[in-house]
């Protein structure tokens, strides 16, 4: 087996009505100036756009803003390398970075009606649809984990966290969900 895919395969982590771990995919991290993030969008077929902390979505890939030069691209695990390498010719000769996080990361899916409650838990953000929502994205903590959180719908969150985390953040959102919801 390839070393980069057994790096990517999706940690064990604790199931709950609450959460629920994503499959693999490619992450690239891309640091450059408005030109660099722009040919970038262009290139995958995202929309452009320069509004922080929020996601552009196009079919199965997204483009999340994480900082004025800065974006995190998600997509499908088998694109991976297509994607570094239709990258790295549309940016030849223009200053950027583009780091391959796969290996560092994983997703777990947070929804149902008690989704923000549940992150609220650990999550000093205001999860109200008001401050945060659908298609805003931000790094922030769960508890003592860094994750990057995105909306992704009315009762549904995106968390990429660091694989390391991975089984601490599920267990953290296994315990909520046992505390929020009604029980059987």
């Amino acid at each position: 087996m390839d070393d980069s895919r057994a790096a990517r395969r999706v940690p064990r982590a604790v199931e709950s009505p609450l959460s629920r771990a994503l499959p693999a995919a490619a992450r690239y991290v891309l640091r450059g100036g408005s030109e660099v993030l722009a040919t970038a969008a262009g290139a995958l077929g995202l929309p452009v756009s320069s509004a922080a902390c929020r996601a552009q979505v196009a079919e199965d890939r997204a483009v999340l803003w994480l900082g004025p030069d800065e974006r995190l691209l998600l997509g499908p695990e088998e694109a991976s390398g297509s994607i570094e390498k239709l990258l790295e010719r549309e940016l030849a000769g223009t200053p950027h970075a583009l780091v391959d996080v796969s290996h560092r990361q994983t997703a777990l899916e947070v929804s149902g009606p008690y989704a923000a409650a549940g992150l609220s838990v650990g999550c000093p953000l205001d999860l109200h649809p008001s401050a945060f929502p659908v298609g805003m994205c931000t790094r922030t903590v769960l508890n003592k984990a860094e994750i990057v959180l995105w909306r992704t719908g009315s009762e549904r969150f995106h968390l990429e966290v660091w694989r390391s985390y991975a089984d601490y953040v599920a267990r953290l959102l296994a315990q909520a969900a046992s505390e929020l919801l009604p029980a059987d």
